[in-house]
């Protein structure tokens, strides 16, 4: 475990039980999410192109002032 880590749980025992489990199962969300792209990812049969090609319009749309500035989870 990296020295990272060890203060992020450390901190973290510092809280109350309910937010250290929302924590937690944030993290395992997190950690099961990039299982999940790693996955995707290792295919042979990806075409990782349409990735590349949605990233760049993505990067695209947020030059030209198409994006909205929004946090995590909001809609």
């Amino acid at each position: 475990m990296t020295k990272l880590l060890e203060t992020a749980f450390s901190e973290a025992q510092k809280l109350s039980d309910y937010l250290q489990d929302e924590l937690a199962q944030q993290l395992l969300e997190d950690i099961q999410n990039e299982l999940c792209w790693r996955e995707t990812l290792s295919r042979e049969d990806i075409d990782i192109s349409v990735l590349q090609k949605m990233a760049q319009s993505a990067l695209t749309a947020d030059r030209e002032g198409k994006t909205e500035e929004k946090g995590f989870g909001e809609e």
